[in-house]
């Protein structure tokens, strides 16, 4: 198989598995079938979270780890997601969701898996564009908590993608990065002649 998922961090999974052993954690949560589910769920496909804080002037991305999510499933599909996040004490349970991105993160794994390149998952969040994409790594056996987008990476962004960027069609990191450097830099404002 093409697509490698990274390891999570052992605290990761368990603070995800005692989220989902606790009844008032999955009452609490704003996910309807989670709290439906009839059989027994388990967190599955752990993806480092990584977040693009900036693209520097030389081009390339600074980004950071902020979590690892897990697809929840039910049976043969993800119903939900769970987020974890990193504490001064280690890993924590963050949040139970659900939404579009849990549908849309599956395709584009069953997508990944179909390329002829082995790849790393990751996801890639673009909070200022409101973006999520699929970050396919090409080194297979780098640290999923470590690094930043190659050139030669692939991004597939997520559905719903921000508009004029296809959902699901995937981009080298050197084709969509102008792109979104394009889009994340302020437009001047024009003043009025005097």
């Amino acid at each position: 198989m093409p697509l490698h998922l990274p390891p999570a961090p052992a605290p990761a999974l368990r603070s995800v598995l005692t989220a989902l052993g606790s009844p008032t954690a999955v009452r609490e949560a704003r996910t309807p079938s989670l709290r439906l589910a009839q059989g027994p769920v388990t967190p599955e496909l752990p993806l480092p979270v990584h977040v693009l804080d900036r693209i520097t002037p030389a081009g390339t991305s600074a980004t950071r780890l902020t979590g690892w999510r897990f697809l929840i499933h039910c049976g043969d599909r993800a119903i939900a997601a769970a987020d974890t996040m990193l504490t001064p004490d280690g890993w924590a349970f963050s949040r139970f969701f659900e939404g579009p991105y849990i549908a849309a993160t599956e395709r584009a794994l069953r997508q990944a898996e179909t390329m002829k390149q082995s790849h790393q998952a990751r996801l890639l969040s673009v909070p200022e564009l409101y973006m999520l994409t699929l970050w396919l790594h090409g080194d297979t056996t780098a640290d999923g908590a470590d690094g930043h987008p190659a050139a030669t990476d692939i991004l597939v962004p997520l559905a719903p993608a921000p508009p004029g960027i296809a959902a699901h069609r995937p981009h080298r990191v050197a084709e969509l990065l102008p792109l979104l450097t394009h889009r994340l830099t302020p437009t001047p404002l024009l003043s009025s002649p005097a």
